[in-house]
């Protein structure tokens, strides 16, 4: 297991499932950052899950569906703050807190996602 992907050490979709239901349910109650995910919900997470899923090593999922995740050039509609990263970022650790993985993995798959979360920042 030593080599295999985050997503595997994780547990794989059924993880991705849980994380990304309950990171939108605290972005969709976030008062900052809520009115950046206007479109339907399960359509959004779906779309994350299948992102997360290519960004932490498992299937290329996102690509064969949607192409190349392009992620600054999707979000440049959208105006993203400083603050507004930091709030997803929030968002993101809640979620990741009650994963059942160990801290260390916790801890590993939130590092994942500040610069990522950083650079789409574009206001």
């Amino acid at each position: 297991m030593e080599n295999a992907s985050l997503y595997d050490r994780i547990g794989g979709e059924e993880t991705l499932r849980t994380l990304t239901d309950r990171f939108y349910d605290f972005v969709f109650e976030h008062e900052l950052i809520a009115r950046l995910f206007k479109s339907d919900k399960d359509e959004i997470k779906e779309k994350q899950r299948l992102f997360l899923t290519q960004f932490l090593g498992g299937p290329g999922l996102y690509s064969e569906v949607y192409g190349h995740p392009r992620l600054r050039a999707r979000h440049i509609p959208h105006p993203i703050g400083e603050e507004d990263a930091i709030a997803w970022l929030t968002c993101m650790d809640k979620a990741i807190s009650t994963l059942t993985i160990s801290d260390d993995l916790k801890k590993e798959l939130f590092s994942r996602f500040p610069q990522s979360a950083m650079f789409m920042v574009n206001s």
